[in-house]
């Protein structure tokens, strides 16, 4: 698991748990001393993509996803037993942009 890579998972929601599309944020140093992940969520609904720590993705297609996407920071810690499946991995420009919306979200510096 490495961050950046695209997954498929149960993702729980506010109403129910449901099996999508997340993007994995939790380094491989996290990983090592970790049973879990952490990912945020990845949406098709681009139109509704507007806040500031919400990107729509570029490169949809070359990170596996079937339809046009964007990330939201909408995170959770899940084990990884809940990772169904990798999909691919998001672009070099996307993932700067997802770790900008993530940093903006935390009030990272």
């Amino acid at each position: 698991m490495n961050p950046g890579e695209v997954i498929w998972i149960d993702f729980p929601g506010i109403v129910q748990t449901k099996r999508r599309p997340a993007v994995i944020l939790s380094s491989a140093s996290y990983h090592s001393t970790r049973p879990d992940v952490i990912v945020g969520l990845i949406t098709s609904q681009t139109t509704k993509a507007s806040a500031p720590t919400d990107h729509v993705l570029q490169d949809w297609q070359a990170a596996g996803l079937r339809v046009p996407s964007a990330f939201r920071a909408f995170l959770v810690t899940l084990p990884q037993s809940s990772i169904v499946s990798t999909m691919g991995a998001l672009s070099p420009a996307d993932w700067t942009q997802v770790a900008s919306r993530v940093k903006l979200a935390m009030d990272l510096a």
